[in-house]
């Protein structure tokens, strides 16, 4: 939520420069602020974003009380995962999602001032010319492809090296993103006939349904959808102790 009005950028060029001042502002919060950026992240606030402003700077703030919103908002609640991750994945976490943050605003200004087709994409090779966020975070900057065929020319196997880069994926948590317990008794006669009606979202109050994804909080043991948190399975693999939002103390936000 940015407090000082800033130009609207209405040009390729202005919209490219407010996508690289965001772009810096929030470098700084997830590099050499950290530690500030850290602290403002508490867990036991409301539900917190990330903005970078068009001025190099950043700011963690509550998100715009306007629906909809004068532009499009950061990711919602990235407080709440802070102290169940460890720091670094929860840095990256943030970083990914204000990288599609970034792109949402760009190109936001481009619809709205009627960006034709070689303006969009006269912007999306500048910004693609910069780094993504995630990678000035993580370190992870790859090489382009002429870089990547030279370096395949060296004698090594190419198909060896890519196996071994993708050796330490983490895997995926399964009691995290486990369905709810319907499964959990199937040697127990009582059990299966309680379990054939079907636990319910703790959010929600609908049925467990086999095509959706679902996490269980660590606190209460209370089962919910993803959607109804805002967790999706690539998220949850990351979380060690999933706390649901009644046991986090937070007020569910519309």
């Amino acid at each position: 939520m940015e407090g000082t009005p800033h130009p609207i950028p209405r040009t390729v060029e202005e919209v490219f420069s407010d996508f690289k001042g965001r772009r810096s502002g929030l470098i700084k919060a997830l590099t050499s602020d950290v530690e500030k950026f850290y602290q403002q992240c508490d867990p036991d606030k409301e539900n917190l974003c990330l903005y970078g402003l068009p001025n190099e700077t950043w700011e963690v703030n509550l998100p715009v009380e306007e629906v909809p919103p004068e532009l499009p908002e950061p990711a919602l609640g990235i407080n709440f995962a802070r102290d169940g991750m460890q720091e670094k994945d929860w840095l990256s976490l943030v970083a990914v999602h204000s990288d599609s943050w970034l792109l949402a605003v760009a190109f936001y200004f481009g619809a709205r001032f009627g960006f034709g087709k070689n303006e969009r994409k006269r912007l999306f090779q500048m910004i693609n010319e910069l780094p993504t966020i995630f990678e000035a975070v993580s370190g992870n900057v790859k090489q382009p492809k002429e870089q990547t065929a030279t370096h395949n020319n060296s004698g090594k196997s190419k198909s060896s090296g890519k196996m071994q880069s993708r050796q330490p994926e983490p895997q995926t948590k399964a009691i995290k993103v486990s369905a709810p317990p319907k499964e959990d008794y199937e040697s127990g006669e009582e059990e299966e006939e309680d379990d054939e009606q079907g636990a319910t979202c703790g959010a929600c109050g609908e049925s467990y349904g086999t095509d959706e994804f679902w996490i269980c909080c660590d606190m209460c043991e209370k089962w919910f959808h993803g959607k109804c948190v805002k967790i999706t399975p690539a998220k949850a693999e990351h979380i060690k102790q999933y706390k649901c939002p009644s046991c986090s103390g937070k007020r569910a936000r519309v």
